[in-house]
C-alpha cells in the first residue's frame, strides 16, 4: 500500500477497495502514514465522496482500533444520545440525568467543539472541577451508581476515530456525510448500547444545512446502527436559528442547569422532553409515546433530573452547588449589552455567525489540542418574527477584553437581521421536522 496511490485514487473519484482502505487506515493509526497524508486523504474524502462499502470499512477499522464496553452489568436498557452539533445546542447536558431519572442508564461519551459549534465536553469543563477525562473502570462505576455518565472518547474506544476527529476539525472536512456518519457510529457502536437516538441537525448552523443530505447522513446512520444490531432513531431537529438563547461554553451550562430547574427556554425544554421520550421507549419498548412523553415531563418538573444532575456532577469531581448558583461557573469579566438602533421586526437570527464568533472571542479552537475560554460567549434574547422597538435589548456579548467585546457586539449585529415593521419575517423550521427510524432507513 503506497499512501499517495491511495490519496490520488479517491482524488480521482476512484471507490477503494476494502483492503487497500483498510491498510490505509490502519497504517496511520500505527503512525506509518503522517498528519498531512490523512488530510489529503480526508479532503479528497470530502469532495468526492466514500460509497457505502467505503463507509463500512471505515466504521470496522475505527471500531476495531479500540475495545468494545460489555454493560451487560447494568439492571436496565442502556441508551445513549448524539447530536450531530449546533449553534447553542446544551441538550445533552440537560437530557442524560433527565433519561437516567427515568431507569435508563446513559453511557454517554461526547466529543469537544467541533467547527463552528461548541462541545459536550467543552460545556461540562465549565463546572469548576468537573472531569471528562476519566477511566473506563471509573465511568462505569458512575453509571452503575448515578445512571448516567458524561465522559470523553477515551483512548480505549475508536481511538482511530479520535484521530481523524481532530484531524477534521481543522482542515475544514467536518461536513462530510460518510466522515461523519463513521465517526459517530464506530464510538457508538463501542459503547456497550441497546439502543441509541440521533440528533441531526438542519438548517444554516448545522454542518450540513440542506435537508436532503441531513435526511441522507440520519438514514445512513440509522441503518449501520441496524445493521449492527442496533436499534438506531434519528430526528431532523431546527438549526436555522440558535437553540435557546446562550451560545459558548458556560453560557450555555448555565442554561442547562436553569432548564433542569424548570427556568429554561421552551424551545431547548421542548426538545429535551421529545428526545428523552424517544429514549425511554428505546429503552422501553411497550411503553406508549403519549405515556413517555408525560413521564418525561414529570421527571423535569419534580426535580428528579436535577437531583441527578447534581449526583452526576459530584461523582465527576464538579462543584454540586452550580446547580444553585450558576454563577460559579466560568464567565467572561467584560459584557456589553446589544441594543436596538430603530424598531422594526426581527428577520433572522443567524447561527453560523454567532458560532464562528465565539471561536474569535476565544471559546473555540482553531488549531488542535489549543485552550479555549469557558466564559466567553453571547446571550441572544430575541427570535424571528419578534417585533423590537428602538433601544430594545438584543442580547449581551460576553468576551474577554474591551477588544473582544468590540468584535462581539459587531458578530451580533451582523447576525440579527432586521425589517420594517409589519413586515414579515421568513419561516423557521419547525423543531423537529423528521423521524426516522430502522424501518425507514431500510
Amino acid at each position: 500500500m503506497i499512501p499517495a496511490r491511495v490519496i490520488e485514487r479517491k482524488r480521482d473519484g476512484h471507490a477503494l477497495e476494502a483492503p487497500v482502505l483498510a491498510g490505509f487506515l490502519e497504517g496511520y493509526f500505527r503512525g506509518e502514514v503522517p498528519d498531512y497524508q490523512m488530510s489529503a486523504f480526508l479532503m479528497a474524502a470530502y469532495l468526492r465522496g466514500l460509497d457505502d462499502g467505503e463507509t463500512e470499512v471505515l466504521v470496522r477499522c475505527m471500531l476495531e482500533s479500540g475495545r468494545t464496553l460489555d454493560l451487560s452489568y447494568l439492571p436496565g436498557p442502556r441508551v445513549d444520545k448524539h447530536s450531530t452539533g449546533g449553534v447553542g445546542d446544551k441538550v445533552s447536558l440537560v437530557l442524560a440525568p433527565l433519561v437516567a431519572a427515568l431507569d435508563v442508564f446513559v453511557p454517554m461519551m461526547s466529543g469537544r467543539g467541533l467547527g463552528h459549534t461548541t462541545g459536550t465536553l467543552d460545556k461540562l469543563e465549565a463546572i469548576p472541577g468537573f472531569q471528562t477525562d476519566v477511566s473506563l473502570a471509573r465511568f462505569k462505576e458512575i453509571l452503575k451508581s448515578v445512571g448516567c455518565a458524561m465522559i470523553g472518547q477515551t483512548a480505549e474506544i475508536a481511538p482511530l476515530d479520535k484521530r481523524l476527529y481532530a484531524l477534521r476539525d481543522v482542515t475544514g472536512t467536518v461536513s462530510a456525510i460518510p466522515l461523519i456518519a463513521a465517526s459517530i457510529m464506530s464510538k457508538k457502536l463501542a459503547e456497550g448500547l441497546t439502543g441509541l437516538l440521533l440528533d441531526v441537525k438542519v438548517g444554516g448552523g448545522a454542518f450540513i444545512p440542506e435537508e436532503e443530505r441531513a435526511s441522507e447522513l440520519a438514514r445512513k446512520m440509522v441503518a449501520i446502527g441496524a445493521a449492527r444490531g442496533l436499534p438506531t432513531v434519528a430526528l431532523l431537529t431546527a438549526m436555522d436559528r440558535p437553540l435557546g438563547h446562550a451560545i459558548g461554553n458556560g453560557l450555555e451550562t448555565a442554561e442547562a442547569v436553569r432548564c433542569l430547574r424548570g427556568e429554561g427556554p421552551a424551545d431547548l425544554r421542548e426538545l429535551v422532553l421529545v428526545e428523552a421520550a424517544e429514549m425511554l421507549r428505546l429503552g422501553y419498548p411497550d411503553v406508549p409515546a403519549a405515556e413517555a412523553r408525560s413521564r418525561a415531563e414529570a421527571a423535569l418538573d419534580s426535580g428528579a433530573a436535577l437531583e441527578r444532575f447534581v449526583r452526576l456532577v459530584e461523582a465527576q469531581g464538579g462543584e454540586p452547588r452550580v446547580a444553585d448558583e450558576p454563577d460559579l461557573l466560568k464567565t467572561a469579566p467584560v459584557r456589553a449589552d446589544v441594543s436596538a438602533e430603530r424598531a422594526g421586526i426581527v428577520l433572522e437570527v443567524a447561527p453560523r455567525g454567532l458560532g464562528e464568533g465565539v471561536i474569535a472571542l476565544g471559546g473555540g479552537r482553531t488549531m488542535m489540542h489549543q485552550p479555549i475560554d469557558h466564559g466567553v460567549g453571547f446571550e441572544v434574547l430575541v427570535v424571528p418574527g419578534q417585533e423590537v422597538a428602538d433601544g430594545d435589548l438584543l442580547g449581551v456579548v460576553h468576551a474577554k477584553d474591551e477588544n473582544g467585546a468590540r468584535v462581539g457586539v459587531e458578530t451580533l449585529r451582523e447576525a440579527v437581521r432586521f425589517g420594517e415593521p409589519g413586515e414579515r419575517a421568513r419561516d423557521v423550521r419547525p423543531l423537529v421536522s423528521l423521524r426516522v427510524s430502522p424501518d425507514d432507513a431500510s
